[in-house]
């Protein structure tokens, strides 16, 4: 029997739901959701509206990243399918909790998804409490003079950089709470032969330092060629949260890189740090361009250029499913389209190269490439990769995009000088010596076997698109 003068402590317990922040390190509302000494519940919802457009590398990489959180939490993660404002209502009842964590969400979906959360929760008397975001500034917090959103990224660059972002967050050991099951990790779909990078926070700081320490001095030189180990990779770390950008801010400031820290300020230690901080903002701008222009993730941003004549029929299809097989008959091409099945990743200049031949030289819809690109990428973000193709279609954020009609043989004898990326991917050119790899059909020896024709002339396809162009554009 308790003798009656002695009290039981009753431990409050909140709820930290992980969303894009799979990790533990600089995260702001883990830490407000361990505040006051609550013990903290990890909870991730398997929600069929972001799994469904899913392919199965980011389903995988999901997954696999999950059970690093998992074990990271000494296996208190909580995984639980359905709808998230009855999932996160009924949790929270469940385990009494009177806050529910998050890091704040941006896109179109995440915003509504909170709002019906919030709403859900407040029904209870319970709270949604947003802290941190993705992203280093979060989206809508740079603004023009006069208080418009920018479409062009060098002056935002200039605004983001004036603005800063906060150092890393830091905090006491989270005391986990215990006892609340969930339905586990689902197993991974099937892959096939692609082969992903490992998941998880400690798998993105190693990445990260050994880019660091190795490659960053000379990213300027090395990042637009695919035939070398010149990118970060960290892409798909940053995509789910298992690294946050701002942590790599401040370790490019502290490492004397001059990649700005607190106020922003700092650059010009070094070109390399320079330029992946800048490539750090692109990511940002438009994620910020996608806050403030929401139909933008399908539909172009720009009216005018957006009304181009696009082909549709089968012979637009016979064209696509030749793009997408890597069978175009243009090698820097069919080696990028070869690559994503192989990886579920694009070298970055190649994906500008493909995506042009798509839309300008096929003259397909770019939005017909940003839906195969979000189903075969492991790193696909709606932002970055709607954006993206946007701007090469010229109905996005740039300009005056739309005369810009990458040549695939000058691109890649540009940027793969030697053709090593090339023959890296499309085996049918392994003979194929030099940068002749590029233009296979001036071969002495005859069109390598097995190696499809040129689907098209591009410079006939170049005027055309340009002519189209000029339509809706004056």
């Amino acid at each position: 029997m308790r003798p009656a003068n002695l009290s039981v402590r009753v431990v409050p317990v909140t709820i930290c739901w992980f969303r894009r922040d799979l990790r533990l390190g600089d995260h702001p509302a883990l830490l407000q959701a361990a505040a006051d000494g609550a013990e903290v519940l990890p909870l991730f919802v398997l929600d069929d509206a972001l799994r469904g457009p899913a392919g199965a590398p980011r389903l995988t990489f999901l997954y696999r990243s999950l059970r690093d959180l998992d074990a990271a939490t000494g296996g208190r993660l909580v995984v639980r399918p359905g709808q998230p404002a009855e999932v996160v209502r009924e949790l929270a009842g469940e385990v009494g909790a009177r806050s529910v964590h998050v890091s704040a969400d941006f896109g179109p979906y995440g915003r509504a998804r909170d709002d019906r959360v919030a709403a859900a929760l407040a029904a209870d008397g319970r709270e949604l409490v947003a802290t941190g975001s993705p992203y280093a500034v979060a989206p809508g917090r740079v603004r023009k003079p006069d208080g418009t959103p920018y479409r062009v990224f060098t002056p935002y660059l200039r605004a983001w950089l004036a603005h800063g972002w906060r150092a890393p967050a830091a905090g006491p050991p989270v005391v986990w709470a215990q006892g609340v099951a969930g339905e586990g990790v689902p197993a991974d779909p099937g892959l096939g032969d692609t082969v992903l990078p490992p998941a998880g926070e400690a798998a993105a700081l190693a990445r990260w330092q050994e880019f660091r320490d190795e490659h960053l001095a000379g990213y300027v030189e090395r990042r637009n060629r695919p035939d070398v180990a010149g990118t970060s990779q960290l892409s798909v770390y940053v995509k789910y949260g298992a690294v946050h950008p701002r942590t790599l801010l401040a370790d490019l400031a502290q490492a004397g890189h001059g990649a700005g820290h607190g106020t922003g300020q700092g650059a010009g230690q070094g070109a390399g740090p320079t330029s992946f901080r800048t490539e750090l903002a692109w990511r940002e701008f438009y994620a910020d361009v996608l806050f403030t222009a929401p139909t933008s993730a399908h539909e172009p941003l720009r009216p005018d250029t957006g009304a181009i004549r696009v082909d549709d029929g089968a012979d637009a299809d016979r064209r696509f499913a030749a793009w997408a097989a890597g069978r175009t008959g243009f090698p820097i091409v069919d080696a990028g389209m070869r690559q994503l099945r192989a990886e579920a990743w694009v070298h970055n200049r190649v994906r500008m190269i493909v995506a042009s031949f798509l839309v300008k030289d096929l003259h397909v819809p770019w939005q017909r490439g940003s839906r195969y690109f979000m189903t075969h990428l492991r790193d696909g973000d709606l932002a970055s990769n709607s954006h993206g193709w946007q701007w090469v279609a010229g109905t996005g954020t740039d300009a005056a995009p739309y005369f810009r009609v990458f040549n695939p043989v000058s691109q890649g004898r540009t940027f793969d000088p030697d053709g090593d990326y090339v023959r890296r991917h499309v085996p049918e050119l392994r003979d194929v010596g030099g940068a002749e790899v590029h233009e296979p059909w001036t071969w002495p020896g005859g069109q390598p076997p097995g190696y499809p024709e040129r689907i098209v002339d591009h410079a006939a396809e170049r005027r055309e698109a340009l002519a189209r162009y000029a339509e809706v554009a004056g």
